[in-house]
């Protein structure tokens, strides 16, 4: 980066907008009287660089910066520097695309300072980072060099010295580190020590005793806990006896009053039954005694009947074994046809691919031969090229080899092809005169043929269409096959999806809802069905079915509908089998939660509460019955969860935890083992899916799934088949006729003229394509003799080429005729099958027609001998109302009169003895309530854990084979005559005193790790850096070393100067400056003369410069004690040292800045500054007092 414009406007003695541009990449120089502001460019530079300390800007604050202290109506200063960005190498990090970059810093009053980066407002830190990347650190300069450092050098000690090149060498950054690290190694060790002194003298004293205390204290608290544990324990186990006995009392009683109910009701029925036998029995014997006075003849209709029923027995199965091998042969033979069909559609399309694939098969095998002949005429060709001889020459050609000889052949190939045109030309001739005759002949027979020809023309065409229309549905019998295979595997993936989904349905026999319609003509999408059926579940949310489903609890099972009507109609008409609930969704009413419930809920518990609805999917109709299923209920992640939220005030709603337990705001919980129909709504969700796949693969199946093309190449190939057939027909019937002959030797005719015409049009591309080679091989022989080795090199990489396309050319040759060679051979057996099917066709229609007429007859015979067997049966049952039965019955009814009676008198003692067991059980049940009425309010804590009384692995299971009641209730007394003696020793605040003191130990020894740890780090961090620092400095010191010598060498031509380290030390510990004049090394830098000293002042900063070069260098009267001379060898310097960098150099000596590319003069001119460039090199001009304002001088920096 180089400045390539200045712009300076209210900065100290700049008021105005200054311009000052044209500068220099290389040296620019800046002169001017005292006091006429040329000193104040390189602060405005230094201003825009970012520097801080205002004392480097020759002022107090910035106050100071803006012209007059803004007293003479200027209260802001700005200064704008244009850098030059277009080598990409040197650009600052992010702008590489930038061809300049613009840099503006402002100040007014009172205080207010901005930056603009290319016009934009930008941080102070983002400029600093921007010049800090390209070795422009204004805060730490290497590239400043301000009056007096020159004279700050000269009286410099060794100590100091080292510090310019320390400075140079990036070190002192070591250095302030490992002084900072030794700061904090001292405070780590005091911390140490503070540490240590802590824990021995308070801390462990104090924890001795108060352990001492804690061990007590907790001996007495695991007495206490054990006498509650204890006691509560006998009384749960009391109370929950107690209950025992209620529940068992309440059943009793139920039992004991429905007994009696129904011992009453037992009672009546017997009464009923007993008058109803004995009414019978009147009826039986009135029966009776009519029957006896007729007669009847059984046996003889017996053994008719008995005969008949054995025949007609052997007809029926006749009839069945016809009936099953219609069926059979009936479905063998649409096999055999749909078989039949499929293969004569496979064979049409075989027969396209035979003719396809020799089509095919000749166009490349031609293409082989033409490759073949013209590697050949290559090879022959390079071979007479290279030798003089050729393999034609062997064969007596009198041509010749080589390109004479190609030349040759392609002209007799050309002679060939006129001699093969104009033949076929003459044989055209005479054909198309023999096809009009025959086309005319044709014509005549047709008038006289009838009208059967057309037919088979007509036919023809069509058949050609629909084989056009088959291929152009794009698919195939390759495509059908594969189609029809998919359908087969769809089949078997129905039967496996049906049989699952049996198995499932069959698991879920609760969710089995029929109904019969309550009126013909019922719309049974008003009936939506169970609500578990509704539902959709997302997999992520199955781990939470079980709360899901007691959030719902027996809703699951509820029937939605469309209105009370159809819920009316469905209860009265519709002949359910069990009983249900149903949801109208028109009447039912919801509540769902507020949404500032929710939100409560989840601030509670974040991402653990979700409500019970969201979880849930359902159709947008049913969501009045969800929403009153589920829309009052949260669940939620864990126990903690629920519990907080079910029992805060403001939310309190019905809570399920994702395990099952329930929580109710009016303070009950219900949990414990998992609900019996647990897992009900991830079935439900495997019958679903099983449904959707059965649904598509049965869709797949019956080819629902096809797209249109296959639908469309079906219809169109039956059709082509059908058309085959008729056109099949209509030559036959016309074949044998004149008229077909005739027709038959016109399209022979027609294709020989196609021929022909082909024949001759490729006799004129062979004649084209000769002629073309010979003007080709002419060209080749010329370029030849001009270039041999080029034609040799260009013919044998041809020729390789050519190979290479002979071998690929070869390979699919082959695999062209081994696919024809597949294709006939499938062909052939193909139209095998063919015939075979068709035969067999046939065979099965004929059985079936004969198999039929036998059923035909057989049914009539049946019809004829049923008929008169009913007959026979319905005289045989007439005369089997017999004696013997009348007798029997009333035997039976005698003996039920007698039962029902002893029945009664038992029943009437039964009920006596259950009314006497009713009234004891109730005067115990009173007295079993009233002793836990008593304990629960004796103690209140057995409403809130009685959930858990007797419940396994908690605190109350009494069945563990652990506790024996009587022991627990010895040991409570132990406790608790010890605990007496106790309670007065122990100090109950200890537990909390103990924990803050032994937490406060564990955190100082943590702490005393840390820093001990720390403390080793530091070690070994100053370690590091004193070697880091060694070697930078020893490396800086070697570069400063041999350049501060080449330029003192420069600057006073034969003489040295050198740094060494002070004698008797270290480098790190000083550098003197030795100085030889001459061949004499002087002892002191006193010896040396004022202009001697500077230079060697000089000499060392410029080295110091070379160490980590800047793109741009400022200097501030460097110069001022030095002669004319001297200042000419600094200018030269600047030019043969620090190519590439940009330097700003005030001086008032001609000297210097008569080797500088551009020259700025300062001058003071009514209270303000202004700037000229000039290209006069010469500082003369700058002292006449008559030239001050002369124009020619130079350009004015713009305003």
């Amino acid at each position: 980066m180089r400045i390539e414009e200045l712009v300076i406007e209210g900065f100290k003695s700049y008021p105005v907008r200054t311009q000052i541009t044209g500068w220099d990449s290389s040296f620019n120089a800046i002169t001017g009287l005292n006091g006429s502001g040329k000193s104040n460019i390189l602060d405005a530079i230094c201003f825009v660089l970012g520097l801080t300390d205002m004392s480097k800007l020759r002022c107090q604050n910035q106050q100071d910066l803006i012209y007059k202290r803004g007293a003479a109506g200027v209260t802001k200063a700005s200064v704008t520097i244009v850098f030059d960005n277009s080598d990409r190498s040197k650009s600052p990090a992010g702008f590489e695309d930038q061809k300049q970059i613009t840099v503006t810093r402002q100040i007014a009053l009172p205080n207010i300072s901005k930056y603009l980066l290319n016009g934009h407002k930008a941080q102070q830190q983002a400029v600093h980072s921007l010049f800090q990347s390209v070795q422009l650190n204004i805060n730490n300069p290497n590239f400043l060099i301000q009056q007096g450092r020159i004279t700050k050098v000269l009286n410099m000690r060794p100590q100091e010295i080292l510090g310019l090149v320390e400075e140079a060498a990036g070190t002192r950054m070591f250095e302030d580190r490992k002084e900072k690290a030794i700061r904090t190694m001292s405070k780590k060790e005091k911390k140490v020590e503070e540490i240590t002194s802590l824990l021995d003298e308070e801390i462990t004293p104090k924890l001795d005793n108060l352990r001492a205390e804690k061990r007590s204290y907790l001996a007495y608290q695991k007495a206490c806990t054990e006498i509650e544990r204890l006691t509560r324990l006998l009384k749960a186990y009391q109370w929950t006896q107690i209950q025992e006995q209620v529940a068992s009392r309440k059943d009793s009683i139920k039992e004991h009053a429905l007994r009696i109910k129904e011992l009453a009701e037992a009672k009546k029925a017997k009464e009923r039954e007993g008058k109803e036998a004995e009414k019978q029995k009147e009826i039986v014997e009135k029966k009776r005694d009519k029957e006896i006075e007729k007669g009847g003849k059984l046996k003889g209709l017996e053994a008719t009947v008995e005969n008949g029923e054995k025949e007609l027995a052997r007809f029926v199965a006749q009839v069945e074994i016809k009936q099953s091998t219609i069926v059979e042969e009936e479905k063998k033979a649409a096999e055999l046809e749909e078989a039949l069909g499929e293969m004569n559609q496979a064979l049409i399309q075989k027969r396209e691919q035979v003719t396809r694939l020799t089509k095919t098969y000749t166009t490349v095998k031609d293409a082989q031969t033409a490759a073949q002949a013209k590697l050949a005429t290559s090879e022959e060709l390079l071979q007479t090229l290279i030798t003089g001889l050729s393999s034609s020459q062997n064969n007596n050609n009198s041509s010749g080899g080589g390109y004479l000889g190609q030349i040759a052949a392609a002209q007799k190939r050309a002679a060939d092809a006129k001699t093969e045109e104009d033949g076929a030309k003459m044989r055209l001739v005479m054909v198309e005169k023999e096809l009009k005759e025959k086309e005319a002949k044709k014509k005549q027979l047709e008038k006289e043929g009838g009208e059967g020809q057309k037919a088979l023309e007509k036919g023809r065409k069509e058949i050609e269409s629909l084989r056009q229309q088959t291929a152009a549905t794009g698919w195939s019998a390759e495509k059908e096959a594969e189609a029809g295979k998919k359908v087969s595997a769809a089949r078997d993936e129905v039967k496996r999806l049906s049989e699952e989904l049996a198995s499932l349905r069959h698991s879920l026999t609760s969710l089995d809802f029929t109904y019969s319609d309550p009126y013909p003509g019922f719309n049974r999408n008003l009936v939506k069905g169970l609500v578990a059926s509704l539902l959709e579940l997302d997999p992520s949310h199955f781990d939470k079915t079980t709360a899901l489903e007691l959030a719902a609890g027996a809703r699951l099972y509820n029937v939605v509908v469309e209105d009370e009507k159809v819920a009316s109609q469905l209860l009265n008409n519709g002949k359910l089998k069990k009983r249900v609930t149903i949801i109208p969704l028109n009447k039912i009413q919801t509540n769902p939660i507020p949404a500032a419930k929710i939100a409560k809920a989840q601030k509670i518990a974040p991402g653990k509460v979700n409500a019970a609805i969201s979880l849930v999917g359902y159709p947008e109709e049913v969501s009045a019955a969800m929403s009153y299923v589920f829309g009052t209920t949260l669940i939620c992640a864990d126990n903690e969860s629920a519990s907080a939220v079910a029992f805060d005030r403001d939310i309190s709603l019905y809570s399920v935890s994702a395990d099952g337990t329930a929580y109710d705001p009016s303070g009950t919980l219900s949990g414990g083992a998992a609900p019996s129909g647990s897992g009900l709504l991830v079935k439900v969700q495997k019958i679903k899916e099983v449904e959707r796949k059965l649904e598509q693969a049965r869709r797949v199946a019956s080819g629902q799934g096809d797209d249109d093309r296959r639908a469309a190449w079906r219809t169109l190939a039956r059709e082509l088949e059908i058309k085959e057939h008729e056109v099949r027909l209509l030559e036959e019937q016309v074949g044998g006729s004149n008229a077909a002959m005739i027709g038959a030797e016109v399209e022979n005719l027609k294709t020989a003229v196609a021929d022909l015409k082909q024949t001759v049009q490729d006799a004129k591309t062979k004649q084209k394509e000769a002629a073309d080679e010979c003007k080709k091989l002419e060209k080749d022989m010329n370029d030849f003799k001009n270039n041999k080795e080029s034609k040799l090199k260009e013919l044998k990489a041809e020729i390789a080429r050519q190979k290479s396309d002979m071998s690929k050319q070869n390979a699919v040759v082959k695999q062209h005729q081994k696919e024809l060679q597949t294709a006939e051979l499938e062909l052939e057996s193909l139209e095998k099958d063919i015939r075979s099917s068709a035969a067999e066709v046939e065979g099965a229609r004929e059985a079936v027609v004969s198999v039929r007429e036998e059923l035909e007859q057989l049914q009539a015979d049946v019809a004829q001998f049923q008929a008169a067997h009913e007959k026979n049966v319905a005289k045989l049952k007439k005369e089997r109302a017999t004696l013997t039965r009348f007798d029997e019955e009333l035997a039976d009814l005698d003996q039920v009169i007698k039962a029902k009676k002893q029945e009664i008198v038992d029943v009437d003692l039964e009920i006596q003895q259950a009314e006497h067991d009713h009234k004891s059980m109730d005067a115990q049940l009173t007295n079993l309530v009233s002793q836990g009425d008593k304990m629960e309010k004796k103690y209140t804590w057995i409403e809130d854990e009685k959930r858990l009384f007797g419940k396994p692995g908690s605190a109350y299971d009494f069945n563990d084979p652990s506790v024996d009641m009587k022991k627990m209730a010895e040991k409570a007394r132990e406790l608790e005559e010890s605990q007496k003696g106790m309670s007065k020793k122990v100090n109950p605040k200890v537990v909390n005193m103990i924990d803050s003191v032994e937490k406060k130990e564990s955190a100082l020894k943590k702490m005393l790790t840390t820093v001990l740890k720390d403390k080793t780090k530091i070690e070994k961090t100053i370690e590091e850096l004193e070697r880091h620092k060694r070697d930078a400095l020893e490396k800086c010191w070697t570069k400063v070393n041999a350049d501060f010598g080449d330029i003192f060498a420069e600057l006073l031509p034969g003489n040295f100067a050198k740094l060494v380290p002070s004698d008797g030390k270290d480098v790190t510990q000083g550098l003197d400056v030795k100085v030889r004049l001459g061949s004499v090394w002087k002892e002191s830098l006193t010896e040396l003369s004022g202009g001697q000293r500077s230079l060697i002042a000089l000499s060392l900063i410029l080295s110091l410069l070379q160490v980590k070069p800047a793109p741009m260098y400022i200097l501030d009267e460097i110069d001022s004690a030095l002669d004319l001379s001297h200042t000419q060898h600094i200018g030269q310097l600047f030019r043969s040292r620090f190519k590439g960098s940009q330097f700003i150099v005030v001086s008032l000596k001609e000297g210097l800045f008569t080797n500088a590319n551009v020259l700025f003069k300062a001058r003071f001119r009514d209270g303000t500054s202004v700037v000229e460039r000039t290209a006069q090199r010469s500082a003369s001009t700058m002292y006449d007092a008559n030239k001050e304002n002369d124009p020619e001088g130079g350009r004015r920096g713009r305003r």
